[in-house]
């Protein structure tokens, strides 16, 4: 057994945790319980919101605080406890509805609760088969004054969204914090996060680490993606899969298996049991 100095292990979902089925490998599962059983605290890092994380959270019998929402909320969903919320201006979600509609750019938003969309798409589609996520279809006029909406996203799957979604994050670059992420199941769709600026799942962890009484050094993180940096770049012990882009490998201290490959389980075996 390691002579283990982490206490609390921090997990990205899509591409780490969750492969290209949509499923948890047995062996990642089984480690993470022996982790958790051996005093390590589990914590989800993810763009997901708390409804699409339920079933993992079931499955892994993780009650605790998680991050949500590319670093924008970190609750416990099955206490209904709030730790950090970090919601958009309400001014700037009308001015990038207003920008969207103008110019046929596909947008989300979300609140801890709710996932909302003005129609139905392929977007909305992936959501509800992928994720299990189903949409709340609403008119956007007014949404910001009668909910707290925390996170858009934009997705692209065609040069044609590409080129839209960039000129809406060019519109807006000095107003949001945009950042990237990837499922492996869809390698062809970019998910473009938007939050507030000062948003990142680095700056959540902070908060979580001080709440629970433990230092960054004392964390393990694993990650995949562009939008794990912040956390990975922060942490006692960083670890990138072996499906992570280059930029993630760059920062990591240790490049485990491919997220199909149980690279997860390998990495919590080498340095936490």
């Amino acid at each position: 057994m390691a002579d283990n100095k982490y206490k609390l292990l921090v997990l990205d979902v899509d591409g780490t945790l969750i492969g290209r089925d949509g499923n948890i490998l047995a062996d990642d599962g089984y480690a993470l319980t022996r982790a958790w059983r051996a005093g390590v605290r589990v914590s989800l890092s993810t763009g997901r919101t708390p409804l699409s994380c339920r079933w993992i959270l079931y499955q892994l019998e993780l009650d605790g605080y998680h991050i949500f929402l590319d670093g924008a909320l970190v609750n416990n969903p099955f206490r209904n406890a709030e730790l950090y919320a970090r919601p958009l201006d309400g001014l700037l979600v009308r001015q990038a509805v207003e920008f969207a509609r103008a110019n046929d750019v596909y947008l989300e938003l979300y609140s801890a609760a709710h996932y909302f969309v003005e129609k139905e798409t392929w977007a909305t589609e992936l959501r509800r088969e992928f994720f299990g996520l189903e949409p709340t279809v609403v008119d956007f006029t007014d949404l910001w004054e009668r909910e707290r909406i925390i996170k858009g996203q934009l997705l692209t799957s065609s040069e044609e969204e590409i080129a839209r979604v960039d000129g809406f994050c060019r519109r807006f670059q000095d107003s949001f914090h945009f950042s990237l992420g990837k499922v492996p199941a869809y390698p062809g769709v970019d998910f473009i996060n938007i939050v507030a600026p000062g948003v990142s799942k680095g700056a959540a962890l902070e908060t979580l680490v001080s709440h629970l009484g433990i230092s960054m050094g004392e964390v393990m993180a694993v990650g995949d993606g562009a939008n794990d940096l912040s956390f990975l770049s922060s942490v006692g012990l960083a670890v990138a899969m072996g499906n992570a882009s280059d930029e993630v490998k760059a920062v990591a201290d240790y490049v485990t298996h491919d997220v199909d490959d149980g690279g997860l389980a390998v990495a919590v075996a080498k340095f936490l049991l």
